[in-house]
């Protein structure tokens, strides 16, 4: 026999060969299930039909500790989040859905929005990610408007390192904010970095009435000359039924993709004209 063989035929690197082969079937079969945890079993539009599993099958619960505490299995039995607000247009499943509500807030389209946790995203110091300047800035000063309750106090200013928008770029406090309609809709009050990336993630708004909203800095497009920030996703009347927040010094993840999907489903549903086809 030659070096290496085990038999007349199979050899040490033919062994090798198939393990692999093997072991490559094994993974390919586990990260698939894996993949199940969130999202499965797949349901249709029609409700007589009986949800769909496909192969591999789901895999057995798993429990994950959370970082704000507690914990969640996955998968989970999860019923619907919410009724659609929305009805097909023709009877053929698959069918477009016609919003019959407010499209820009009942998660509908370019609206949608995930129920995620309501929980502000921390770093590893364990202090909110996103927090307006006034309290990223680092000074031992906070304003009345961001100090929160005895039983939720707002983050101390101290925590956080001096963080100062570049004297390079156009500050946008105090910039009128334009709606698609031209007109103004509110004006920049403040603006809230994420102080992981160090980078701006929304401006806040005082909209007419004193209500403060945010704006995510993507939908906006910053003017220095004319001191004016442009807003092509909804028009000015709209700021005033951005979602807002549950407390004015922190932002969580269901609040962001809220707020978020409020402005996508503007690019579709703020005016009528926007829905229809160009031709």
């Amino acid at each position: 026999m030659e070096k290496g063989a085990i038999t007349q035929y199979v050899d040490v690197a033919q062994v090798c060969l198939y393990a692999f082969w093997a072991f490559f079937a094994y993974l390919i079969y586990y990260l698939r299930q894996e993949d199940k945890r969130e999202g499965y079993p797949l349901a249709y539009e029609r409700i007589d039909t009986k949800p769909y599993l496909n192969f591999p099958p789901i895999p057995a619960p798993k429990t994950f500790l959370l970082p704000h505490g507690g914990e969640v299995l996955a998968p989970r039995q999860e019923a619907s989040q919410w009724d659609v607000k929305a009805v097909p247009v023709a009877p053929w499943p698959g069918a477009p859905l016609d919003p019959i509500g407010n499209p820009m807030l009942d998660s509908i389209g370019p609206g949608s929005y995930a129920m995620r946790a309501n929980e502000p995203d921390l770093t590893l110091d364990g202090l909110p990610k996103i927090v307006p300047l006034r309290i990223a800035s680092g000074e031992k000063l906070v304003t009345h408007a961001t100090q929160g309750t005895e039983a939720d106090p707002a983050p101390n200013s101290g925590d956080y390192k001096q963080f100062t928008l570049s004297p390079r770029d156009p500050d946008p406090r105090g910039m009128e904010v334009i709606g698609a309609d031209r007109r103004v809709g509110g004006v920049v009050r403040d603006v809230w970095i994420d102080v992981s990336e160090v980078m701006i993630r929304y401006l806040e708004v005082e909209v007419a009435g004193g209500k403060r909203v945010l704006l995510p800095i993507n939908f906006s497009r910053i003017d220095r000359d004319r001191r004016q920030v442009f807003v092509h996703a909804i028009l000015a009347s709209q700021f005033a039924a951005v979602p807002t927040l549950e407390k004015p010094h922190q932002i969580t993840f269901l609040e962001e993709d809220r707020i978020c999907a409020y402005y996508g489903g503007g690019l579709l549903y703020a005016t009528p004209r926007r829905v229809e086809s160009y031709l």
